[in-house]
């Protein structure tokens, strides 16, 4: 009786790092395709006036993202892995595209500095979500409620354009979403323990990319938040 319930935790933990790998995989191709897309537009002097000099362009972008975000949470099951697949990796375009500026307003030694504080963070944050006993639901509903407010005070201070409520926004932001990725991080492993066996590759697929996306707008809001603390700006 013992060897079984040893072989049966043995065979969850396989599953759970298998489904986990294959998220942080999706995630990496994401950011990598944000990180070059972002890099070759602001080097890309035609490709900068069009986007910036388009009038109401950048904002169309950002609608078009929350839509590909918004239809694949809801339709995730119901459409196929392929075409799953493919709005994820043209949802990475489109941010690299939107984030563009990144390049065009900070220093290449502080994007890459920040990234790799970034990076390290979030992944000890994750790590924390997935070795934890600890229940994190409340901690991710509180986080959700903060993340909220960081939205409100933003489109507020579109119009107020303080330097001051952008820096608070920033700090609180990290916090923010340092919480989210140990909370989500903590979800993705608990989800992996419910995937059926028999489940196909196509059902394990969505579900891995739907795991890449959340990690990967954690890690991105948390990477754009520190930059706004820590970049240094083009002279």
């Amino acid at each position: 009786m013992g060897s079984y319930s040893s072989v049966s935790q043995n065979a969850v933990l396989v599953k759970t790092n298998s489904f986990i790998r294959s998220v942080y995989n999706w995630m990496a191709i994401g950011l990598g395709l944000t990180g070059f897309t972002a890099y070759y537009v602001s080097h890309n002097e035609a490709l900068v006036q069009l986007l910036y000099g388009t009038p109401g362009l950048i904002m169309m972008l950002i609608f078009a993202e929350l839509g590909f975000v918004f239809f694949l949470s809801a339709r995730i099951q119901k459409i196929k892995a392929s075409t799953a697949t493919a709005l994820f990796t043209i949802y990475s375009i489109l941010n690299g595209i939107t984030l563009s500026f990144i390049f065009l307003s900070y220093t290449a030694t502080s994007i890459v500095s920040t990234f790799m504080i970034c990076a390290v963070t979030f992944l000890s944050c994750s790590v924390y979500g997935m070795v934890t006993k600890k229940d994190l639901t409340s901690l991710g509903g509180f986080m959700f409620m903060g993340l909220i407010g960081i939205i409100v005070a933003s489109v507020v201070n579109i119009f107020l354009q303080s330097s001051a409520m952008q820096m608070i926004i920033s700090y609180i932001g990290v916090v923010v979403f340092i919480g989210l990725t140990a909370y989500d991080t903590q979800k993705l492993k608990a989800m992996s323990t419910t995937i059926p066996n028999n489940a196909t590759g196509a059902v394990i697929r969505k579900g891995a990319l739907m795991g890449a996306l959340t990690l990967y707008l954690d890690f991105i809001n948390l990477f754009i938040m520190m930059l706004f603390i820590f970049g240094g700006n083009r002279d």
